[in-house]
């Protein structure tokens, strides 16, 4: 503690708990400080990073009663806080005579929560009353508030000028910041109207995150790049005012380099270094076992580097780097380990069997353990060997043999000794035959998808087995990928082809076949030229542009062996158009261009343009896209369409036409020039209605009449003058509603639901075109607006309404209509529905089949009285061979109709029919020749007698019954 090593006695206040400090009943006085932990074990000691032990607290604020702050209203005031003395920091508030009434933090007011000073930036009446200033302390275990003294606010009379903003709340000139933390910048301003607070950073731009407006600026997570110049300006419409200051970015130490566990040899010599970042820049000391590194012959630090001369047993310990500015201390630890050692080869030891090729090159290492470092001699047999044009005993031991011949086989020795000691090891060298490439691989020329098998034959030693590797351009290739392009082409040892399948333009290049054993290995090369389409172009230009035409420039991509035939431009409208090929001059833009002439462009639109080359073999990819670029404006080119009229209100003539895309509008400013006259008028009238979506034009003039003939032609303008007319249209003005009423209408009803209506038809006016009559129908006893209607889309003088009540009366009107609306009514005639027919279907049906026809009878239905009466029957007839059912009429109860002799089902509906209309329909299933039929009758199931036979109605019933117990 404080640099103290600390007692740490059974029975006291300070307990060691498994490496834990544990300090009981803690005092600010006596426990208040720093504290670091020692570790330590054979090796060494070390020591950790320094924590520092605070005690948080918060006192009272002056009992003292605060003076009256005075003011004139419209001013601005500034009220102190002067919070007691406290650890950690403070936030503040204020309050207004009484618990819970806080000041509000708008405009107008703020409260620094720096300093604790509320300022008001224009005092009026509601300000005025006693003030006390609230300050609290967040602690990580409790939260504490204390008030103080209330202070009074008095305003004088009130100050009506206005005056400009003056700054009373300044942040620092400089403020300093660790990278991570988070900056609060504050600034208020008294003046009337109350001044705006906006920031800027002087030397950069604010994060677009940021709240730029405000008192206070907040920059969450600083960095180095928040580094800089920031001003704040408080400006109203009499003046403005403004601070500037410096935000300071510092940072903790971070290493960049750290120390790690290093064995070395005694006697040897040694550079351990480690290096660490921070603002301040870092200074670095080195510790040893938990204590400063003291000066020495053979011990010096140099750019924070710790260098040995000569290493001794007495420099094994634990080190400590450790990099410290004025906002942090950070530690790195390792072990040095000097060690002394007599030669050992039981890790290491020379090879037992070293096959070598003969006529090639064998490389035996010599590697034992010892410390220092051994010296080596070889030897073959009992002979030393010594360096040749052959043999080579390197620096660190390692014995090399070249051109190796049968006289070099025998047993190799390797001798190591150093001051601990000496030790040998024993290795057999074994010539055997060398690698070679019987047949090589060939070079090739191929296209684009093609297939080719590059040779690779060898021979090797018997005894040894033989692999291929194949690289393309010095990369290993791998024939064992599943859908890759490469194969091996035989499973013989000695054969190591290669195809190539599909070759794409990639799969050119250098390929290297080498055939490797254990002890050598041969290699030959070839050279593959894949030909294909051509690349793309690159850096498509535009320039030169006018209305219709530009001059695009481009260069030469990779012709990929094969010279390039043609090139072909492309242009597309963004950012959704499709690429389509444009006309050039010249027309056949030959290879070795490289620029053309774009034509038949529309004015006034935006393209991206690119380019395709070609060969022999094919259409490469095209370009990337130019940049977007405008056409020239020009008059427009081709006129509107779709003249039409008709509708409005009476006196207006409404002309309707399809605006023009933008492909069609040339240019800005762009509208249309609408011409009309009357049909056989001299003298044209013109009206320019601006806006490409425009679509309508109305012309109104009390003293056209309705329905009246105009002339009418149409043009588009733009800025750069006007487009040519289209054709002369015949419009027409608004019609009027038709002035006469049918005459002579009449109504029957013709069932339960239908009636019919006539009526004269009217004769066509100049007024519109007739379209039709609508007839509105109503109730006996309902009003006329309650009716409903119906339209006709024709002249016919005649309809018939549906959908009615039966054995109701209705009165009737009929009016004509044209677009305008519908003319005057006739007279209004009465028609009364039908009663309904009646409800239940014929019933007791039988039927008995002959050879060619079907007999079926039934009881009549007999109707109700609030039924209309029963004049006949309507059967519908089908079978299995005839899909299509047909209808048949009679006025008894029953029927014989012809049947083909081979059905074997049908299908019959009977139903009543009359004045009221159809009935309710029974339906029959019948199956001929046997078998189980069913009859359904008003949604009863029974089964059917057998062919040739009848069945009374109570008896199907009694059968139903008897079928639904079972």
């Amino acid at each position: 503690m404080n640099g103290t090593e600390m007692k740490l006695e059974p029975g006291s206040r300070h307990q060691l708990v498994g490496g834990n400090l544990v300090i009981i009943n803690p005092t600010k006085g006596q426990d208040a400080g720093v504290y670091q932990c020692l570790a330590s074990n054979p090796v060494g000691t070390i020591i950790s990073r320094e924590a520092v032990l605070r005690f948080g607290f918060l006192q009272e604020f002056s009992k003292e009663e605060r003076d009256p702050v005075k003011t004139h209203e419209g001013w601005g005031v500034m009220l102190p806080c002067n919070p007691p003395a406290h650890y950690p920091g403070l936030s503040y508030r204020w309050l207004l005579n009484e618990f819970p009434n806080f000041i509000p933090t708008d405009g107008r007011h703020f409260v620094s929560q720096t300093t604790g000073n509320l300022y008001i930036a224009r005092t009026n009446a509601s300000d005025l009353g006693n003030y006390s200033c609230l300050a609290t302390s967040h602690m990580d275990f409790s939260t504490k508030s204390v008030f103080s003294k209330f202070a009074q606010l008095n305003l004088a009379a009130e100050d009506p000028r206005l005056f400009a903003p003056s700054i009373k709340a300044r942040f620092p000139a400089e403020t300093y910041a660790l990278v991570g933390q988070q900056v609060t910048l504050e600034c208020f301003a008294f003046g009337n109207p109350v001044p705006r607070i906006r920031w800027s950073k002087v030397d950069g731009s604010l994060s677009p995150q940021w709240a730029t407006a405000g008192p206070t600026l907040h920059i969450p997570n600083v960095s180095f790049e928040d580094e800089g110049t920031y001003e704040c300006e408080a400006e109203n419409s009499r003046g403005r005012d403004s601070v500037m200051g410096r935000i300071i970015v510092q940072a903790q130490p971070e290493w960049l380099k750290v120390i790690s566990d290093m064995e070395a040899d005694i006697g040897s010599s040694l550079r351990w270094g480690c290096a660490a970042a921070g603002k301040p820049r870092p200074t670095v000391r080195w510790l040893r076992n938990g204590e400063p590194l003291a000066p020495q012959t053979r011990v010096e630090v140099l750019a924070g580097d710790l260098r040995f001369s000569k290493l001794s047993l007495e420099d094994s310990g634990m080190y400590q780097c450790v990099a410290e500015n004025k906002h942090g201390t950070i530690y790195a630890s390792a072990e040095l380990a000097v060690q002394a050692l007599a030669p050992d080869f039981r890790l290491n030891p020379v090879r037992r069997l070293i096959p070598a090729a003969r006529g090639g090159e064998v490389i035996i290492p010599c590697q034992p353990r010892a410390a220092p470092k051994a010296v080596v001699l070889w030897s073959k047999g009992t002979e030393i060997l010594v360096n040749s044009s052959r043999v080579t005993v390197t620096p660190d031991g390692t014995l090399i043999i070249r051109n190796i011949s049968r006289s070099d086989e025998g047993k190799y020795t390797c001798f190591a000794e150093n001051f601990m000691g000496k030790a040998n090891s024993t290795g057999i060298l074994s010539v055997r035959d060398a690698t070679k490439i019987t047949l090589a691989p060939s070079s090739a020329d191929i296209n684009l998808g093609d297939n080719l098998t590059l040779q690779c034959h060898a021979s090797h030693d018997p005894t040894m087995d033989l692999t291929f590797i194949w690289t393309l351009d010095d990369l290993p290739i791998d024939s064992d990928k599943p859908g890759g392009h490469y194969r091996r082409a035989s499973v013989k040892e000695t054969v190591g082809d290669l195809t190539i399948l599909n070759a794409q333009l990639r799969h050119g290049g250098k390929y290297m076949c080498t055939a490797q054993t254990v002890v050598d290995s041969a290699s030959k090369e070839a050279t593959v030229l894949v030909r294909g389409p051509p690349g793309p172009p690159g850096g498509v230009v535009v320039r030169d542009i006018g209305d219709t035409t530009v001059q695009l420039s481009w260069s030469r991509g990779f012709d990929n062996h094969s010279p390039i035939a043609k090139y072909t431009l492309q242009a597309r409208t963004p950012p959704a158009g499709k690429w389509k090929q444009v006309r050039t001059n010249p027309a056949n833009i030959e290879g070795n261009a490289e620029t053309a002439q774009v034509l038949g462009l529309t004015p006034w639109m935006d393209y991206e343009f690119r380019v395709t080359a070609s060969n022999i073999l094919g259409t490469g990819e095209p370009s990337g896209p130019s940049s977007k670029i405008r056409t020239k404006e020009a008059a427009p080119s081709v006129a509107p369409s779709g003249l039409s009229g008709g509708g409005g209100a009476p006196g207006e003539l409404i002309v309707n036409w399809t605006p023009m895309s933008r492909e069609y509008q040339h240019g800005d400013g762009f509208g249309y020039l609408l011409s009309f006259r009357r049909q056989g008028s001299t003298s044209w009238q013109t009206a320019r209605v601006p806006g490409a979506d425009a679509q309508h034009f109305v012309y109104s003039n009390e003293s056209v009449r309705p329905y009246t003939p105009f002339e009418v032609k149409i043009r588009s303008y733009n800025h750069r003058g006007n487009g040519p007319e289209s054709l002369t249209a015949l419009v027409y003005s608004a019609e009027e509603e038709p002035r006469v009423a049918p005459t002579n209408v009449w109504a029957k009803g013709v069932s339960s639901s239908e009636m019919n209506v006539t009526w004269e038809p009217v004769q066509q006016d100049m007024n519109g075109i007739l379209l039709g009559y609508e007839i509105r129908y109503w109730k006996a006893g309902d009003k006329e607006a309650a009716a409903d209607r119906v339209r006709t889309a024709g002249l016919d003088p005649s309809a018939r309404v549906t959908d009615l009540h039966p054995n109701t009366k209705y009165h009737v009107t009929v009016r004509a209509y044209n677009r305008a609306g519908t003319g005057p009514a006739s007279p209004s005639t009465n028609a009364t529905t039908m009663k309904p027919p009646p409800r239940r279907p014929p019933g007791n049906i039988s039927w008995t089949f002959s050879s060619s026809s079907l007999s079926i009878k039934w009881d009549p239905v007999v109707p109700l009285r609030n039924e209309s009466a029963v004049t006949g029957y309507k059967m519908l007839y089908q079978d299995d061979l005839h899909p299509t059912p047909t209808l048949h009429l009679t006025s008894k109860k029953g029927i014989e109709i012809a049947v083909p002799k081979d059905i074997s089902y049908a299908l019959v509906q009977i139903r009543t029919t009359g004045p009221g209309g159809d009935g309710t329909p029974a339906e029959v299933h019948i199956v001929r020749n046997g078998g189980t039929s069913m009859m359904v009758e008003n949604s009863a199931v029974c089964p059917a007698p057998r062919s040739g036979t009848t069945l009374s109605h109570s008896m199907a019933m009694l059968i139903l019954v008897g079928y639904l117990e079972l």
